[in-house]
């Protein structure tokens, strides 16, 4: 197998380490930030760039279409032609696009350039966690991917206070033109010290890659439109039923081609089904309430982008403190207990704001949910990519990162359009109260798709008493040395990461 480099010294060891949760942090860091870095920046591109909702609505969707289909084929195109390789390409991608975006002189404009800034982040995004775990030693990558998950969280989460600082201190161009200092530096270093690795198959499944995309982009095609155009309309019904067939069509390829992209066998673990439905169902609760209840903060209780970017503080913060912290614990206890107890503070957290939401409420009086919110978004975020990566084999990491990815993209994009639709079902922008009064019933659908969250991670399989913090032996990496696929063990295969 290619993915196997020589021993290395112990120091290479660690500086490889450090610099591959560097660089690979930095970057996905730009690709996670510019998933809501726009939202707040909203009002003034209008004012700038001429257009209507739609048209706005498409600055963020244009973004989230290619970033949800494209994982895939990002993870399977490094498998092929070295991941290193193919990650620096991403983040040329997506530097010259941010550029463009920068430049854009009109809406239409800024829209093209934001779905290539898309596709080059579904290019980056699945590589670093396959590049972070063949640099870290088995036993640290929990809290390896703790960090990750940190960085990822707070880009999340901290993009409506950067578009909102950004917009009404400089200029919106400056929200895209921020990252291309940094593409810039990152592509030498790159090169420079990362080290290469392959998948276990030489060949691309065109056909697979094909299918899977054109699936991903009729399901949210049609769910990014289904508010907009109504959820029963033809076209929305036409994007459904061609994404459903195309992704179907997918399955049966996958099953009979010698080379697949994605083998069908990684959802016979329960590990894998478990920890990938929680996330999709994470990302529609968390992106859904954060797309309402930034507004709720701007809109009715009158604070500017900057000053509600500033009062989501004790929410997008937490994970910088919680995640590490996380992360060590899933190397020690699995990760399992960990995200479920997230989820479970984050739907509290929602439940609580919920409760409160008035438009009179005080801000300090909701404080006490935010903080829960984070604490329990980083707890999510921590241990996931080590769950991931542990339930599959070594040399099959990159497509099972792009899967998770993949999901997670939909996820939130769901996530925003079933809690606009019942937002808009339950109240309005009229009023203040019109408002609240959508809000509420919105935010506790979120609340229902955390806690669905919390469920489906318990029903993956736990750690095996007496294994926690091996990180090695038995499960699918048993074969990793030889890129040969061990024998499921079932109920007791190993959520941690693969020696």
């Amino acid at each position: 197998m290619r993915d196997h480099a020589p021993p290395q010294p112990t120091d290479q060891r660690r500086s490889l380490a450090v610099w591959t949760l560097l660089l690979t942090g930095a970057a996905t860091f730009m690709a996670a930030l510019d998933n809501l870095v726009v939202t707040t920046a909203l009002p003034v591109i209008r004012e700038d760039l001429g257009g209507d909702l739609t048209d706005l609505e498409w600055v963020v969707n244009g973004y989230t279409l290619p970033f949800a289909c494209l994982l895939l084929l990002g993870a399977a195109l490094g498998d092929r032609f070295g991941r290193r390789r193919i990650f620096t390409v991403g983040i040329a991608l997506f530097t010259l696009a941010s550029a463009g975006a920068a430049l854009a002189g009109s809406t239409g404009e800024l829209i093209a350039a934001r779905a290539v800034q898309g596709a080059g982040a579904a290019i980056l995004m699945p590589l670093s966690l396959t590049l972070i775990s063949a640099a870290v030693p088995a036993e640290r990558r929990g809290a390896a991917f703790g960090i990750w998950g940190a960085v990822n969280g707070l880009a999340v989460a901290g993009g409506p206070l950067v578009g909102g600082v950004i917009t009404e201190h400089i200029a919106w161009e400056w929200i895209f033109w921020l990252n291309v200092p940094i593409g810039i530096a990152l592509l030498p270093l790159v090169r420079a010290r990362l080290a290469e690795s392959h998948g276990p198959n030489n060949r691309l499944d065109l056909v697979g890659t094909v299918l899977a995309s054109g699936g991903l982009f009729g399901v949210v095609l049609s769910i990014v439109r289904g508010h907009e155009h109504g959820w029963t309309s033809g076209s929305v019904l036409a994007g459904f039923v061609a994404g459903a067939v195309l992704l179907v069509a997918f399955v049966a390829w996958e099953l009979r081609t010698p080379h697949p992209m994605l083998p069908m066998r990684f959802f016979r673990s329960r590990a894998f089904s478990a920890v990938n439905a929680a996330s999709l169902l994470m990302f529609a609760g968390m992106f859904g309430s954060i797309f309402l209840l930034t507004q709720f903060l701007q809109l009715i209780q009158g604070y500017s982008p900057t000053d509600a970017g500033l009062r989501m503080l004790p929410w997008t913060a937490m994970p910088m403190v919680v995640s590490p912290i996380a992360g060590a614990l899933a190397d020690r206890i699995g990760g399992r207990p960990i995200v479920a107890t997230g989820m479970v503070l984050m739907a509290a957290g929602l439940g609580w704001l919920a409760v409160l939401a008035e438009p009179e409420v005080s801000y300090g009086s909701q404080v006490p949910a935010f903080v829960l919110c984070g604490a329990g978004m980083a707890m999510f975020f921590a241990p996931t990519g080590a769950m991931v990566m542990g339930s599959v084999a070594e040399e099959e990491q990159g497509i099972a990162s792009g899967v998770n990815n993949s999901l997670r993209e939909v996820g939130g994009a769901l996530g925003v359009a079933a809690l606009a639709s019942v937002f808009s079902s339950q109240g309005g922008y009229e009023s203040p109260q019109a408002f609240t009064d959508g809000l509420v019933p919105a935010v506790w659908v979120g609340v229902a798709a955390l806690l669905a969250a919390a469920a489906a991670i318990l029903v993956a399989p736990g750690r095996r008493a007496g294994r926690a913090g091996t990180g090695a032996g038995g499960g699918a990496g048993g074969g990793a040395g030889t890129g040969t696929r061990q024998p499921d063990p079932g109920p007791e295969k190993e959520l941690a990461p693969l020696g």
